[in-house]
């Protein structure tokens, strides 16, 4: 059979060999113009009988011979063989018909190097080689620097061994996404991950590289980043994968290796990362966290921090060992999930001391180590398609850091009734006070206890904890007198129900006010009623036509409003009483203060109140604007506000307030708040608390606020009549991905562009003392790129006050085109830190080489 099979090629070849004979002397019978020549471009198929090989080898080339002997053909220029759904171009094409083998050999230069590489098309995917040599029969294939792309990135081997259509194995690979080399615009990868051995699986829907030790290069120079293995999924489904830490050195805990872990997605609905951060005195952390989503439904996860503090060296007296814990889960319900059942949870829980001695030092990158309160809460919301009713279950948990205590609130429901209109007329529109009255009510149900750590969910706790009912009625109207003026009535309504109340007693022995709680069910009702009357007044100053400012308009609203409200403190109601104090002096309280459902007032209320609201603004000639004119705000508002209280027996005025917001060409933005009081204020030797006296006109400064921001950027000193870059320099080029305009001396030309805010703020607060407390900060953030690829970006805060930097930091980054460099440092404060990130930007790459873009701006963000 064999015999017959090569006696079959030889005549075969005898054949095509004499056609090639007559066709060229057909063509040259065509033209007497045309030259003789052995060179033409001729296209060949060469059957073989099924026991050789399963399809038809088709060639052609510029330059085509056949060694019969040595059962051979040679493809010289722009040579082909196609073979199945493989495809060889190349420069130079051998075939060896006695042992089934393709050579193929790219282009070479004058210096015998190749400078054009051989293609192999197979499946509709190229891969680039110097040298190929390829078995027909068994399908597999040696190569020389071999270029294959897959996915995002290309992997460039010096020998790859193809042992089937889907397993290939490479020797020394280098794998990278740089997106310069890989359209070869650059014969330098910026990066390259390099591998002495590579196995690459192809596959349907997928496929993977698997190596053994691998390391990365950057601009060719090795890293410290060396992983014993690395799988590299090309695929869009999730995979598990090393998540690459950052480095530095924080001042109290070491040098540090921060976010080091391991990636695993579980199903399609969950995935599992795991991160540590490593110190070399000793501190490390521990960070599991758990995301889970399910599309359309809802989304969340679940994470904790737990770790252990070191500071100080171990037998001396600066030496700490502290435990930290954090536990947290979010979820959130998609809108369209059902809207008529919502579930939402934002639940962090956290040990007392967490923020300052954890450390992972994204908290002190984000500022959270400022934090002085920690919430948590679990809600539950019904709604109804019929019933205007609005069901809302929710558990919360409140910790304070600088008391230590914690609120539980287990559970709230509240209970709301959408408001409508008591007297609503069938048809047209409401018209007077009584078609116009509105109901709101609810009712809302509490659970509440104030607690330390130590206590939660034991007996001491669900002892202390109190249980409220508290039900609320609004009833409001308001009709139009007069064309001009709003009339508005309310009415007020409370009425609530408690577990517990208070007795309140001073013990001469310990010198002490001692408070008792008294498990009983009590309650009040209570009651309050108001009236006021709004306008609205427009004053307009005009100016002469030739004049800059052309007007100033004043929008004036003031109102006066009646308010009433019983005496509740009157022994006939029994909400107060009252206790002897220290001095003697019978002293009243009520029975539901440091309660849950909130006391009644304790007095006669009949306050008259006053406010005015303000609005000035400008209009100016303006060049720019189509109209020739531009407004410009002077006042955004300037509101003062006071009231009197007839039933007062003394000091029936309260603090006058004026508040008032700007902004200041267009940029400067201006809060400021004023708290008068007017009466004189008096103080005992020695005391530091003062005394209202019925002393009025007296006004002193009780209160004082102003925060000044004004926000600069490149955009606003950019002149509008500058000359377009494309204008000015003729020049262009290409830098990366970028194109640029050259001047005279080849340097690129390209904007900086360049934010600063500039923060201040001022408080001064009084409330009857003495001495009042200042406040006064100065705040600095912004951000400059120096270059197209350059961005720095920082902020610093100085405390007027102690004259001491509050706090600051500073950001780096550089974009290497494939890649990002990010370099963030704190040089102040109790968390001295720097930080260094090298992170892949394909995405290929954030499944095996984890990485996530970091902002230091940006609350709680992930590194």
């Amino acid at each position: 059979m064999v015999k017959t099979g090569f006696k079959n090629i030889f005549l075969f070849l005898i054949i095509l060999i004499f056609n090639n004979i007559l066709a060229n002397i057909y063509a040259q019978n065509l033209s007497e113009n045309k030259a003789l020549t052995d060179t033409a471009t001729v296209g060949d198929t060469l059957k073989v009988t099924p026991e050789q090989l399963q399809a038809v080898v088709e060639s052609k080339a510029e330059n085509i011979r056949n060694d019969i002997p040595k059962k051979m053909t040679y493809l010289n220029r722009k040579a082909q063989v196609k073979y199945q759904d493989m495809q060889i171009d190349a420069d130079y094409i051998s075939i060896d018909w006695n042992k089934s083998l393709i050579f193929a050999r790219g282009e070479l230069d004058s210096l015998g190097r190749i400078k054009t590489p051989a293609v192999a098309d197979q499946g509709g995917k190229k891969y680039e080689y110097d040298e190929f040599t390829y078995n027909i029969k068994t399908r597999q294939a040696i190569a020389f620097n071999a270029r294959t792309e897959e996915s995002e990135g290309v992997i460039i081997a010096e020998r790859t061994k193809k042992y089937n259509d889907s397993v290939f194995y490479m020797r020394r690979g280098k794998y990278t996404t740089d997106e310069y080399f890989i359209q070869k615009k650059d014969t330098i990868a910026d990066y390259y991950l390099l591998a002495p051995n590579i196995k690459l699986i192809k596959g349907k829907d997928k496929s993977q590289v698997i190596t053994g030790p691998i390391q990365l290069y950057v601009e060719q120079v090795p890293t410290p980043l060396v992983m014993p293995f690395a799988i590299l999924p090309f695929s869009d489904k999730r995979s598990a994968g090393i998540l690459i830490p950052s480095f530095g050195e924080r001042e109290d805990v070491g040098f540090f290796l921060n976010s080091l872990g391991y990636y695993q997605p579980i199903g399609d609905h969950f995935d599992l990362k795991i991160l540590a951060d490593i110190y070399t005195k000793g501190s490390w952390t521990l960070r599991p966290e758990v995301n889970y989503k399910k599309n359309y439904r809802y989304t969340g996860n679940f994470s904790a921090d737990i770790g252990t503090t070191i500071r100080g060296i171990k037998g001396l007296s600066d030496y700490s060992k502290t435990g930290t814990y954090r536990i947290a889960w979010r979820h959130q319900q998609d809108a369209k999930a059902n809207p008529f059942l919502t579930f939402a949870a934002s639940v962090d829980v956290v040990s007392n001391k967490f923020y300052n001695n954890t450390v992972n030092n994204n908290y002190a990158f984000n500022q959270n180590n400022l934090n002085a309160q920690q919430n948590s809460s679990v809600s539950v919301v019904k709604r109804f398609l019929t019933l205007p009713v609005t069901i809302t279950g929710t558990s919360s948990y409140s910790q304070n850091f600088s008391t230590g205590l914690a609120d539980l609130k287990l559970p709230v429901l509240n209970v709301a009734i959408n408001q409508f209109y008591l007297f609503k007329p069938k048809t047209g529109i409401r018209q007077g006070l009584l078609e116009n009255i509105t109901v709101n009510t609810g009712l809302n149900f509490n659970n509440y206890v104030q607690t330390n750590e130590n206590e939660l969910f034991t007996g001491a706790m669900w002892d202390k904890m109190q249980t409220g009912l508290k039900n609320n009625i609004v009833l409001g109207t308001n009709t139009t007198i007069a064309k001009y003026f709003t009339f508005s009535l309310n009415a007020n309504v409370d009425n609530a129900l408690t577990t517990k109340s208070l007795s309140r007693a001073y013990n001469p022995v310990t010198n002490t006010v001692e408070d008792t709680f008294n498990k009983k069910i009590t309650g009040y009702s209570s009651f309050s009623t108001g009236a006021s009357l709004q306008t609205v007044l427009y004053g307009m100053l005009n100016f002469k036509r030739s004049s800059a400012v052309q007007a100033i308009r004043h929008m004036m609203t003031p109102q006066i409003g009646f308010t009433y409200s019983p005496d509740f403190s009157a022994p006939g109601f029994g909400y107060y009483k009252n206790y002897y104090n220290d001095r003697g002096e019978m002293t009243p309280y009520s029975i539901f203060d440091r309660g849950i459902i909130g006391s009644p007032n304790s007095g006669l209320v009949q306050a008259l109140s006053f406010s005015i609201n303000n609005n000035l603004e400008m209009k100016v000639k303006s060049k720019n604007d189509s109209v020739g004119t531009r407004k410009i705000k002077i006042f955004e508002s300037l509101n003062f506000n006071t009231n009197y209280n007839f039933a007062a027996p003394s000091n029936r005025w309260s603090i006058f307030s004026f508040n008032g917001q700007t902004t200041i060409f267009e940029k400067l933005n201006i809060n400021t708040g004023l708290n008068l009081e007017p009466y004189e204020i008096t103080f005992e030797p020695g005391e530091n608390i003062g005394v209202r006296t019925e002393n009025f006109g007296h006004f002193s400064v009780q209160g004082f606020n102003a925060q000044l921001s004004y926000p600069l950027s490149s955009d606003i000193f950019k002149k509008k009549d500058a000359e377009d870059i494309s204008k000015k320099y003729t020049k262009k080029g290409e830098i990366r991905n970028e194109n640029y305009y050259f001047d005279e001396d080849n340097y690129s030309q390209f904007s900086q562009p360049w934010t600063l805010n500039i923060n201040a703020q001022y408080s001064y607060t009084r409330s009857l003392t003495r001495f009042g407390n200042k406040m006064a900060s100065i705040g600095l953030d912004g951000s400059i790129k120096l270059t197209p690829y350059w961005n720095i970006t920082g902020n610093l805060y100085y405390d007027v006050i102690s004259k001491e930097i509050a706090t600051t930091q500073l950001g780096f980054s550089r974009d290497q085109r494939s890649f990002t460099i990010n370099f963030n440092w704190i040089p102040y404060g109790p968390y001295k830190v720097y930080d260094f990130f090298i992170g892949i930007k394909a995405n290929i790459l954030r499944d095996a080489l984890k990485y996530k873009d970091r902002s230091i701006n940006q609350p709680n963000a992930p590194f």
